[in-house]
């Protein structure tokens, strides 16, 4: 499936709390919970800056949707977000049995940006979302967010 117009829009809303993410101090990532109807049911930014690195908003969508959402509402669900799942959090959308990702950016694009910018590197490797999770539908990256996220992320990650 390619990413659609209504795809994009919601893309943005993740970008928008990427943004919030960043002002608060946090790495730029958001993401949101969108059931098979288009309703938002649940959204989320990064919240590493307190010291938890496994604050992710996708990895709280998991547990959201684990305690809130029948298997099958998980299985008809599609995670948005700005930055493509790291190998925690695409783990933790498998095991919770959620359906479609689609991202803004990947992780191979963050990892050439943080090269470009003498930053470390992430302590975990960066692997595509099918590495860990090779039966999740997954598109993207969205070109149309690129310059957008390097921006946020080179604000908060440029050496």
């Amino acid at each position: 499936m390619a990413i659609s117009d209504d795809d994009l829009d919601r893309l943005g809303r993740c970008v928008e709390l990427a943004r919030t993410a960043l002002d608060d101090g946090d790495e730029p990532f958001g993401s949101i919970l969108v059931d098979a109807a288009g309703q938002t049911l649940f959204e989320d930014r990064n919240r590493v800056s307190g010291g938890d690195a496994t604050q992710h908003p996708e990895f709280a969508i998991a547990r959201w949707a684990a305690a809130n959402l029948m298997p099958a509402e998980r299985a008809g669900a599609t995670v948005y977000t700005s930055g493509e799942h790291c190998p925690m959090c695409a783990a933790a959308h498998a095991w919770v049995g959620l359906g479609r990702i689609a991202y803004a950016t990947s992780s191979a694009q963050l990892t050439q940006w943080l090269a470009e910018w003498g930053a470390p590197p992430p302590p975990v490797a960066t692997l595509p979302i099918n590495a860990v999770a090779p039966g999740v539908v997954v598109d993207g990256p969205a070109p149309a967010y690129a310059d957008t996220m390097k921006s946020l992320y080179e604000t908060k990650f440029r050496a």
